[in-house]
């Protein structure tokens, strides 16, 4: 298990190093390189829509791969999606500014972001059901939520890389070819990612499935025949995870930088110190899950994080790096109560034979709707402000308690007292 744990680690950490360095980017250098014709705001807002892109293609690769991890294996996914997200990630690094090629640079960016979200759609059901299926059913929690500790590996050397090259450069040469550095980056850590997956064996319940002949012939039209509620009840409750993980890491940085006058150097490290904390509470945030159960972490962390979103904003709006890093700390704890949950808790609701395809897109849709488009909706909500954008606190207190109603909806799937849907592994 240990080895197993590690080898979904580090794939989902550079998966999302690879989606986590575009965010990153187009808070801070996308929009006057690639949209250099648009005022300010509409070029950050350019480039958060090109941001957006890889949560729309997330669903699609959902779509594809759970249909290939269902009828062929979980271990193909994992190969197929990390390579695929890798030489996009690359190819990024390569495309030239506006300046260059004109309208043809936005327009590669936008398919290779979309080429970006298809695959990290396909990682995160591949990672998570081969821990969850091969751990035993009273630590599955606890196993299962080592993926859930790549998005923060990721998201830190993402960060570090392009945190250390904007500290070290001057900003012409940052913005002329230092930016690129991290996206060619990826190229050498999913080659490693690969190797590492290269010996994984299949999940227990896949050989099941096949020696008995009871593999989904359509996994996708069995989930939206059998599973629709169940699919949109989890994409609701997961959105308010999404919106605050991507309201902290690319909205406050482009925030912080651009209407607080607050250096990016400044800005990434308390937001990296956050996620950090955030990453080494995961394991012990699953242990209580295994002890307590999904759900009532889930709503914990909900309600804890419709609390929390007007003093986030304030204490953001202060311009002070620790008041700023105490803010994004309580929304991260907040997602993270959720989020460390999600990777055992998805898997049990859904019957083994559609189960990657049921639990990567009812995943991915809630990326949809809170990653994809709380960068665009707190930019327009922020600006023309001159004190703090309470609006983009009542947007995301809002959403914390669709969330919650979503999550009260849903059932409770840990073993001991499982009542989940018939079919969910004990």
């Amino acid at each position: 298990m240990a080895r197993l744990a590690v080898a979904s680690l580090v794939g989902t950490a550079v998966e999302f190093y690879d989606f986590f360095i575009y965010g990153t980017a187009a808070a801070l250098v996308l929009g006057p390189l690639f949209f250099p014709t648009f005022s300010p705001l509409a070029g950050t807002l350019a480039a958060f829509g090109t941001f957006a892109v890889g949560f729309l293609a997330r669903p699609l690769g959902s779509i594809v791969f759970g249909h290939i991890g269902d009828r062929y294996g979980r271990r193909p996914v994992l190969f197929v999606s990390l390579l695929l997200t890798g030489c996009a990630t690359v190819a990024v690094g390569c495309v030239p500014a506006y300046g260059s090629i004109g309208i043809a640079a936005p327009l590669l960016l936008l398919t290779l972001r979309f080429l970006q979200g298809l695959g990290l759609g396909g990682e995160w059901g591949g990672a998570v059901l081969l821990t969850a299926e091969h751990a035993p059913a009273h630590r599955r929690a606890l196993w299962a939520s080592f993926p859930q500790i790549g998005p923060a590996v990721g998201f830190l050397l993402a960060n570090g890389v392009m945190l250390g090259l904007s500290a070290g450069l001057s900003d012409a040469e940052f913005r002329s070819w230092g930016w690129r550095v991290p996206f060619w980056v990826a190229g050498v850590l999913a080659a490693a990612g690969l190797l590492l997956r290269s010996s994984l064996a299949e999940t227990p319940q896949f050989e099941e499935l096949s020696a008995t002949g009871r593999r989904a012939s359509a996994p996708l039209a069995e989930v939206a025949r059998g599973h629709w509620r169940l699919v949109l009840l989890t994409a609701g409750a997961l959105a308010v995870g999404y919106a605050i993980f991507y309201t902290v890491s690319t909205w406050a940085l482009a925030y912080g930088t651009e209407r607080l006058g607050v250096s990016s150097t400044v800005m990434l490290t308390c937001v990296m110190a956050a996620v950090a904390i955030k990453g080494a509470a995961t394991p012990f945030l699953a242990l209580l899950a295994d002890r307590w159960g999904r759900r009532p972490l889930c709503l914990a962390g909900c309600a804890a994080a419709a609390l929390w979103m007007f003093p986030l904003v304030g204490l953001l709006h202060t311009g002070r790096p620790l008041l700023m890093f105490l803010g994004f700390l309580g929304a991260l704890l907040a997602f993270i109560t959720m989020f460390a949950v999600v990777a055992a808790y998805l898997p049990e609701l859904y019957e083994p034979r559609v189960r990657c395809t049921g639990a990567a897109v009812g995943y991915n849709l809630a990326g949809v709707l809170g990653g994809a488009l709380t960068p665009l909706v707190a930019t327009a909500l922020s600006e023309g402000r001159s004190g703090p954008p309470w609006g983009v606190a009542a947007y995301l207190t809002l959403l914390a308690l669709l969330s919650l109603g979503c999550f009260a909806l849903l059932p409770e799937t840990m073993p001991e007292r499982s009542d989940a849907v018939e079919g969910a592994p004990a």
